[in-house]
């Protein structure tokens, strides 16, 4: 049988999964903070996948930065 190419979703799961002990060693209110950032990235994941990053973590990345930018843009008046 063919080999199964896991999907960017599934990838991006794997990506949060392994950062799962840096969340663990953070505070209570800096877990809820970083469980809203990767939201960010999961939101992100189709742009993510037609971009087909050669390194995933990439498009994860910078879908939390576009949306700290527009919250840094709505919060300065900037649209």
């Amino acid at each position: 049988m063919g080999r199964t190419v896991p999907t960017y979703r599934m990838t991006l799961e794997s990506i949060i999964n392994s950062w799962s002990d840096f969340r663990r060693a953070l505070p209570k209110e800096d877990r809820e903070v970083f469980d809203h950032m990767v939201n960010r990235a999961r939101a992100h994941a189709s742009a993510s996948t037609y971009a087909a990053f050669s390194d995933p973590v990439e498009g994860a990345l910078l879908s939390i930065l576009l949306e700290q930018e527009k919250e840094i843009r709505r919060l300065g008046g900037k649209g």
